[in-house]
C-alpha cells in the first residue's frame, strides 16, 4: 500500500523580542578606573551636549503626577472624632476650634490654628504682666513694660 501524502503546514518564524542591551563599559573608562581615577573625574573631562528646546516644549507643562497628593483616603464628611479616636489632644484641639469634619478642618491654615489656640494664653500672660506692674513687679526682663504701664495709669 502506498502512503498518503499529508500536506505539511508551513510555519512562519516568529520574531523574537530583542533583549535589552547592557551598557558596555568603554575601554578608556576601564583604564581610568584601573589607574585610580574616579568616574566623576572622567565625567568632568567630557562635557555633555545640552539638547535645545523646541517651540513645542516652550508651552508650560501640565502638572505632573508628583505635584498631586493622590486620591484622598477619607471623605470631607468624615468625622474628626472617628479619624482621631486614639489621639485625645487632637480631639481637644478640634473641640476648641469647633470643627467636626475634615472639610471644616482643611479650611484652616496651620498659622490660623496656632493663633486661635494660643490667643487665650497670650491674653492671660498680658493680664499677669499688668497685675504685676500695678504692684511694682515684673517678669524677668520685662521691667520696661512695667514702667510703661505705670506711666499710662498715672
Amino acid at each position: 500500500m502506498a502512503k498518503k501524502k499529508v500536506p505539511v503546514k508551513k510555519v512562519k518564524p516568529t520574531a523574537r523580542k530583542a533583549a535589552p542591551k547592557k551598557p558596555a563599559v568603554s575601554k578608556p573608562a576601564a583604564k581610568n578606573a584601573a589607574a585610580g581615577k574616579s568616574k566623576a573625574t572622567v565625567a568632568k573631562a567630557q562635557p555633555k551636549a545640552v539638547p535645545q528646546k523646541s517651540a513645542l516644549a516652550a508651552k508650560p507643562a501640565a502638572p505632573s503626577a508628583g505635584d498631586s497628593l493622590g486620591r484622598p483616603l477619607v471623605t470631607q464628611e468624615e468625622k474628626l472624632y472617628m479619624l482621631f479616636h486614639d489621639d485625645y489632644e487632637a480631639r481637644q484641639v478640634f473641640e476648641f476650634l469647633r470643627v467636626e469634619t475634615v472639610a471644616d478642618l482643611v479650611q484652616l491654615t496651620q498659622e490660623e490654628i496656632v493663633k486661635v489656640l494660643t490667643a487665650p494664653v497670650r491674653r492671660t500672660i498680658q493680664r499677669i504682666r499688668q497685675r504685676l506692674a500695678e504692684k511694682n513687679r515684673s517678669l524677668h526682663g520685662d521691667e520696661e513694660f512695667t514702667r510703661q504701664h505705670k506711666a499710662r495709669l498715672n
